[in-house]
């Protein structure tokens, strides 16, 4: 008997296999029309977030091809020698006006004092210039007097030659001597060589302006080589007070290459002193400026500080892309043309958020949304078409 209730016959068998085969056949028809609402609303919501996202975003422009920046203020000796002190190290905020470090100044101090000698001989004769020049006003119109005064003499004795001559000759021979008469040609003579000599004193002696001119002249001289000398020894001061090098501004020291006892040149960038203000650089793609405006607000990611959320505003646009500026620029009429899309820095200004425990280092890497939504203001002057014709309107309202 139990064998027989356990044993089944084919049939009874084959109709259970038919009925859960059914009943399989029908869980599995249920299963896609449950999942298929699902998988709507899903793909609903996926929909309307997506709309969402993009209605919240559309005003939004974001890059993360963008770097802080700022300025870097190299320092490099006006003169050259070795550093005999080193007060700052890498990485030290210095002030304006702070000691960095010193040059050896005792060649510097030489040349200062040769400056300063050189300058006192200058003035000395300068000053000897001056006077010779007041010495030329009495001298040589006195000088001129007194060769007209040799000269009216010369005539005096050329005639009281002539006289004696004259009567050596008119009297008979009895009443002379051919010795005086002798005397009286020489003395002629001698007379009229005094009055030739006299009228040549006269004539050296005639240019008198010319001479105190000539006096001016090499006052004016000495008095520019006294202003040489003058330079020369600001020139010296100069030197002597660049031995010691001094922060033109706040900031950190950074790339510092030199040490104490090192010899540096005129010139020689020997460190770099990085201001406090920082700004960031955005290389927006082409299409993404269209909108965009000097004014607009900014919102700034840093990815070195996730915490820190800053606040700005664009402040210009370059005038030209990047290519534009590069080194190399490319020269798109030679050779086959593939057209890319470039990219325009945006100078952006941080107006709040910045950390003081914080400082930003330069060149760090930035992601700042523009909100293109925001109120901004145009920097660029109105079209001359534009200009024009306001004038002309004006015009004719006003004639």
């Amino acid at each position: 008997m139990a064998d027989e209730n356990h044993e089944q016959s084919p049939e009874t068998s084959g109709a259970q296999g038919d009925g859960q085969a059914g009943a399989n056949g029908k869980s599995e028809g249920k299963k896609p029309s449950r999942l298929k609402p699902i998988l709507t609303a899903v793909v609903a919501i996926l929909v309307v977030a997506a709309g969402l996202y993009w209605f919240f975003t559309r005003n939004d422009i974001e890059t993360d091809d963008a770097f802080t920046a700022g300025r870097a203020v190299g320092i490099a000796p006006h003169v050259e020698g070795y550093v005999v002190d080193l007060l700052v190290d890498d990485n030290q905020f210095v002030r304006k006006g702070q000691i960095l470090a010193r040059i050896d100044p005792r060649d510097w101090q030489i040349a200062r004092d040769r400056a300063a000698a050189s300058l006192d001989a200058a003035k000395a004769a300068a000053q000897a210039s001056e006077m010779m020049h007041a010495v030329a006003l009495l001298e040589y119109p006195g000088a001129l007097l007194q060769a007209q005064g040799r000269l009216s003499e010369a005539h005096a004795q050329e005639f009281r030659a002539q006289t004696d001559y004259r009567r050596q000759h008119t009297v008979a021979r009895a009443a002379t001597s051919q010795q005086d008469r002798d005397y009286a040609q020489a003395a002629l003579d001698a007379a009229r060589a005094q009055v030739t000599a006299a009228q040549g004193a006269v004539q050296m002696a005639t240019p008198v302006q010319p001479n105190i001119r000539n006096t001016v002249v090499r006052v004016t001289q000495d008095e520019a080589n006294a202003h040489v000398a003058d330079a020369d020894l600001a020139n010296a001061d100069l030197n002597l007070g660049w031995t010691v090098i001094r922060a033109p501004c706040d900031g950190w020291i950074s790339q510092r290459n030199i040490e104490q006892g090192n010899y540096v040149h005129k010139g020689q960038t020997v460190f770099s002193i990085v201001e406090p203000e920082v700004w960031v650089v955005a290389n927006y793609k082409e299409t993404q400026i269209t909108r965009m405006r000097p004014g607009q607000k900014v919102d700034v990611r840093v990815d070195a500080y996730p915490g820190l959320k800053l606040r700005g505003h664009v402040d210009s646009l370059q005038k030209g892309t990047g290519a534009t500026f590069s080194a190399f620029p490319p020269e798109n009429a030679t050779g086959n043309y593939v057209k890319i899309v470039q990219r325009v820095p945006v100078k952006i200004l941080i107006d709040e958020g910045l950390d003081p425990d914080q400082p930003l280092a330069l060149g760090l890497s930035v992601e700042p949304v523009v909100h293109v939504d925001t109120q901004g203001r145009s920097d660029a002057p109105p079209p001359r078409g534009a200009a024009n014709g306001a004038a002309q309107g004006s015009q004719q309202a006003h004639p």
